[in-house]
């Protein structure tokens, strides 16, 4: 077994772990697609039954943070990929080069997140319990309703329910953001065992595992930009 290291007392052959170990990854991956199909049902559910909703609260969406969250994340997503192909071909410098890439824009990812929440919380724009929009909220309406559209610039006409689709709102990228700073130490687990030089070409399951789980992170969000953010 000196020659293998890191094959497992019950796997005979590092190929059959390797395709047992991507088959739990995928069975997981299909539980996560679960979770969050609930989640867009959800939301599919309440934008048909109030529309008005959705129509008025676009407007207090950030839709330039969101495109700039966007394309960070499929940058990540290349880098991923990018670094288990350096793992498979004996490319050390390149991996960890891939790695710190890719939690880079992670964490420019929870960055811009976090002042978009703190514009949120800062104009009352939060789940229905705590749903009390200040005056704050009625410049940024202002600002982007309709020429000519004054109804839709006075808080006191908002449509009911409004807080409801925050809730929303932070359950679906909340729970996103959890998602990603999972990854974020998955992939630093990952860096500090490539600068070690344990990954190879002989023996570079976990990065491909926690890829495939990145990919999975960024598909989500690539669904709930268009679906929060520009979809009238």
């Amino acid at each position: 077994m000196t020659d293998q290291p890191f094959l497992a007392d019950h796997f005979q052959t590092p190929q059959q772990q390797f395709a047992a170990g991507k088959l739990g990854m995928w069975i997981f991956l299909l539980t996560e697609i679960l979770l969050f199909g609930g989640l867009f049902c959800a939301y599919a559910v309440y934008r048909a039954n109030h529309p008005e909703v959705f129509a008025y609260t676009d407007r207090f969406l950030d839709k330039n943070l969101g495109a700039i969250n966007t394309a960070v994340l499929i940058l990540s997503s290349l880098t991923m990929a990018w670094g288990v192909r350096c793992a498979q071909r004996d490319q050390r410098r390149g991996l960890v080069v891939c790695l710190t890439l890719t939690l880079l824009c992670a964490c420019t990812f929870l960055g811009i997140k976090y002042v978009e929440y703190r514009a949120k919380w800062e104009d009352g724009l939060l789940w229905a319990s705590r749903f009390q929009p200040t005056e704050q909220a009625a410049e940024v309406l202002a600002r982007h309703a309709p020429v000519g559209d004054h109804a839709a610039a006075d808080l006191k006409n908002m449509p009911r329910n409004v807080g409801v689709f925050f809730s929303i709102y932070f359950l679906m990228t909340g729970l996103h953001a959890i998602h990603v700073l999972v990854g974020m130490a998955a992939i630093a687990w990952l860096l500090a065992r490539a600068s070690r030089g344990q990954f190879g070409s002989r023996y570079f399951a976990p990065v491909d595992y926690v890829g495939l789980y990145w990919h999975l992170v960024d598909m989500i969000w690539i669904y709930l930009f268009p679906l929060l953010y520009l979809i009238h």
